[in-house]
């Protein structure tokens, strides 16, 4: 049983004949002997009641504002008498007044102007026996004062309402004290009420005219509400009404579908006996905010938010309810909602279905984002696994043939190796991650691998092929609460790649068949991401194998720098980057930085053809702008030859070449588009050469231009590639001035210092190769070069053997004294034949015996075959014999021929 607000619990009985015609006026006619108050409408008596009503609360209001202003003028009176009185008592000079010989010729004069100022009615100094010094009337003057001045001479204050000659009064009585607070005098000021009340007389017509327009006013107000009641209720009386309602309560409460009326505070007005039945509310629940009623928080805040709702399905309790709700204020109603409710449970196995069909649609959207987002073949499985738990299955795992882990194509009837484990707990007793997995053949997982098709185990106790593989293991998988299992093949065309795990545990329900087939698409969409991924792997690992065996594997021994050198290639593939030290006569190393643009098989062959390039070129002992100009061409005709269809360059390089003599202490550095040396002094300050920046290899059509740096002995140069001072998030500018900052925090040694820059500027996964290579400088002692020049004449050939072999003598090298004696015959002999002036003898004692012939003359020799009748020719292929290596290099004064020969 329902009932509005305000009404009885139990609804009255209804008479067995009552029945009212439909028309108006067999409406109004029904009702007329029953009406009271003359045969008033429901509208009429509501008008007379509120008419009366409106009547006394003005006749209240005007004698409730008189007795307020009656009250208002006594405490006016008081408070102004108090005022004065205390203001004349403590006013400057009244003691000594009313010590003087005269205190009324002193005390009236001023006590009429303060009485006149403050607009009272009287002013009285008194002595302490009440005698009066001051009166406005002067008559009164030395008579006794009328009123009480007990308390004022004991140092309080008086105030009482008296009726004097004048009229009603408010007199106040306050002591005068002189400074030792002796009471010597009194003041009493006083005004009558008739004087401060005089506002009311004058705000009454205005009370009386403005109660007179409020009666006027709600009358008319009464009257238009009238009407409207009138409209509303068709000129129905109160019995009418009753029945009416109680109709519309008889179908409310007969119908088959809840019916609830809320107001627009969330407030539950009316619920019919479905809505109880279909929402269980509790009793009285009527009165109550929607929200303490118990329901579920969607229905709860649905029915207090008052919004729109159309067929919207809630699951209350154990019912599916298709919820309608609508405002009832769209025709003018009161505000608040109108909600009903249709029970529709039969939809929820629908539903449910639904639900479950979304949310395999979700799963596999989230597989095909979600797995794949890298090229490796372990974070892909678990990237796999960490999408199916917990909402597919409780653990899962992936197994893995090794060679798919390296990258080749696996084998049958290889073990596999758990690459991936993921469970909604830790202390499963499956096989731990990295284990190696034999499995039998009666086992799930053998028979996927052998015929490439998934299998669901409905309930692992009862499976005794999957009880073999290991007794042990798989009765404490059970005994843990495992209980079902969907094991699929990772196929990827004709490949199987491993074999993918689903266990069961939290639901007691096993897998069924279609989640057998939504485990196979996952599976398949994961397989494809997996085997890109081994091929990605097994592409990157040649890559790294081509590039690593191009590079050098160590560096050359030399005398001039000593060297340290870092190779780190790119996460994300391998790059074209290296460098290179190369001897060069005279005891001079080349340096060679590189980098060629791209990665993978391609940039890293290029590289190897670069770097076997710079060798050849280093050969010819070039300046390093000469060899850079060789190798633009070298790269611009591979343009030529490999550029495809669509005209897109192929290769794109830097390159930095440098040449130090150690003799001299200079360095040539010359670059190709590639970032600028970095040069560490001794005392430990770093700056970048001005070197110029000539195009990158292969654009072709401007020259290169050499740099020449004199370092002092001891400082550290500094060649590296853009990996490590520039990437995607930051600019070169900022990483040269980072590397700056590490060079100058590093140690002494080029080894201390690759570390710090590497320490410090390389990030956890390098976007781009970085090669670095530190190299620091050492000077040849005097002691160990001697030089001669020569004049061009043919006796000069002995003088040179003869001080040759001093100085050999002087180093201890008495047994290269004779090769030395023919060697550097030969190559004098030729200059001052063939050649120009000036020509001079360098002999290096370095690692070995360096012997070098310089003239000016550019006429390259050759070594060449004698014949039998020939006088000339035998001195190079003497040379070529006694020497271990021996060639020519070009200066720009002419060249020079040098041999070298080991030390004994």
């Amino acid at each position: 049983m329902v009932r509005l607000l305000g009404r009885p619990g139990t609804r009255p009985p209804r008479p067995p004949t009552a029945t009212r015609a439909r028309s108006g006026t067999g409406r109004r006619g029904t009702a007329g002997a029953r009406r009271p108050l003359g045969g008033l409408s429901l509208a009429g008596q509501v008008f007379v009641l509120q008419v009366v009503i409106v009547l006394l609360l003005v006749v209240s209001a005007v004698v409730a504002q008189f007795l307020q202003a009656r009250h208002d003028t006594n405490q006016e009176a008081r408070n102004r008498s108090m005022a004065v009185a205390q203001t004349f008592a403590n006013s400057p000079g009244i003691v000594a007044a009313l010590r003087s010989p005269d205190p009324t010729a002193i005390l009236q004069p001023s006590a009429e102007a303060a009485r006149k100022k403050a607009k009272v009615d009287f002013i009285v100094v008194l002595n302490t026996d009440g005698i009066r010094y001051t009166h406005p009337k002067p008559d009164r003057i030395g008579k006794k004062f009328v009123g009480t001045i007990g308390p004022a001479l004991r140092g309080g204050t008086v105030t009482e309402e008296v009726n004097g000659t004048i009229g009603r009064l408010v007199q106040v009585v306050v002591p005068v004290e002189d400074s030792h607070g002796k009471v010597v005098g009194l003041v009493s000021s006083g005004i009558t009420t008739a004087h401060v009340g005089t506002t009311l007389g004058h705000q009454l017509p205005l009370l009386l005219g403005s109660a007179a327009a409020a009666l006027v006013l709600a009358t008319a107000g009464t009257a238009l509400v009238s009407r409207r009641l009138l409209r509303q209720t068709h000129g129905l009386g109160p019995d009418e009404m009753t029945r009416m309602y109680e109709h519309h309560d008889a179908v409310l409460h007969a119908v088959r579908e809840g019916v609830l009326i809320v107001s627009d505070e969330g407030q539950l007005l009316l619920a019919n006996d479905e809505a109880q039945r279909l929402l269980d509310l509790p009793g009285q629940a009527e009165g109550r905010s929607v929200l303490d009623l118990g329901l579920d928080t969607d229905t709860a805040a649905l029915l207090s938010s008052g919004r729109i709702a159309t067929d919207e399905v809630h699951l209350v309790k154990d019912r599916l309810l298709a919820v309608n709700q609508r405002p009832t204020d769209l025709r003018g109603g009161p505000p608040g909602s109108v909600t009903t409710l249709r029970d529709s449970t039969e939809l929820r196995a629908l539903s449910g279905r639904a639900d479950v069909a979304r949310e395999r649609l979700n799963m596999l959207y989230d597989a095909g984002v979600g797995i794949g987002t890298s090229l490796d073949v372990t974070r892909t499985a678990e990237e796999l696994a960490e999408l199916a738990v917990p909402r597919f299955a409780d653990f899962t795992t992936v197994d893995l043939y090794d060679a798919v882990l390296n990258g080749d194509e696996p084998q049958s009837g290889t073990e596999l190796r758990r690459t991936a484990v993921r469970g909604i707990r830790d202390d499963a007793p499956l096989y731990p991650l990295g284990k190696r997995i034999d499995f039998v053949a009666s086992s799930p997982q053998a028979h996927s691998l052998v015929t490439g098709e998934a299998v669901r185990v409905p309930s692992l106790a009862d499976a005794p092929g999957w009880l073999a593989q290991a007794p042990g293991r798989t009765e404490r998988v059970v005994e843990y609460g495992i209980h079902s299992l969907i094991t699929v093949p990772l196929r990827a065309g004709n490949l199987v790649l491993g074999v993918v795990n689903f266990w069961r545990s939290g639901k007691p329900e096993p897998f069924d068949p279609e989640e057998l087939v939504l485990a196979e698409e996952l599976v398949a969409r994961a397989a494809v991401s997996i085997d890109n991924a081994r091929r990605y792997t097994r592409e990157h690992t040649m890559a790294v194998t081509l590039q690593r065996s191009l590079l050098p594997r160590r560096l050359p021994e030399q005398s001039a720098l000593e060297l340290a050198y870092r190779y780190l290639p790119a996460q994300a593939g391998v790059g074209g980057d290296w460098f290179d030290v190369l001897p060069l006569s005279g005891a001079r190393v080349a340096m060679v930085v590189g980098d060629v643009v791209g990665h993978g098989l391609h940039a890293a062959a290029t590289m190897g053809r670069l770097r076997t390039a710079v060798h050849n070129f280093a050969a010819l002992d070039l300046p390093p702008d000469e060899l850079l100009g060789l190798l633009d061409e070298m790269v611009g005709r591979i343009d030529q030859d490999e550029t495809p269809a669509d005209g897109a360059a192929v290769i794109g390089a830097t390159c930095l070449y440098a040449v130090y003599d150690p003799v001299s202490g200079r360095c040539q550095v010359a670059r190709a588009g590639h970032p600028p040396p970095a040069l560490v002094h001794p005392d430990g300050s770093v700056e970048f050469p001005d070197v110029p920046a000539g195009p990158p290899l292969g654009l072709g059509g401007l020259p290169y231009e050499t740099a020449v740096l004199e370092p002092a002995e001891g400082s550290r140069l500094v060649l590296y590639t853009d990996g490590l001072v520039e990437d995607r998030e930051r600019d070169i500018d900022v990483g040269l001035e980072l590397l700056r900052a590490a060079l100058e925090r590093a140690g002494g040694s080029p080894e201390e210092t690759c570390r710090a820059v590497l320490d410090s500027r390389l990030t956890a996964r390098p976007s781009d190769d970085i090669a670095l290579l530190v190299a620091r400088t050492r000077k040849l002692e005097p002691d160990r070069v001697a030089e001669w020049q020569v004049h061009p004449d043919p006796a000069e050939v002995g003088r040179v053997r003869a001080v040759v072999t001093e100085r050999l003598t002087a180093w201890g090298l008495e047994e290269l004294a004779f090769t030395t004696e023919l060697v550097l015959s030969e190559l004098v002999t030729n200059a001052i034949r063939y050649g120009r002036v000036p020509i001079s003898v360098r002999l290096i004692r370095d690692r070995s015996l360096i012997c070098e012939v310089s003239d000016g003359s550019t006429t390259s020799p050759h070594l060449r075959y004698a014949a039998i009748m020939d006088e000339g020719g035998r001195g190079l292929f003497l040379v070529a014999q006694l020497a271990d290596r021996w060639g020519t290099r070009y200066t720009p004064d002419g060249k020079v021929i040098w041999a070298e020969q080991p030390l004994p």
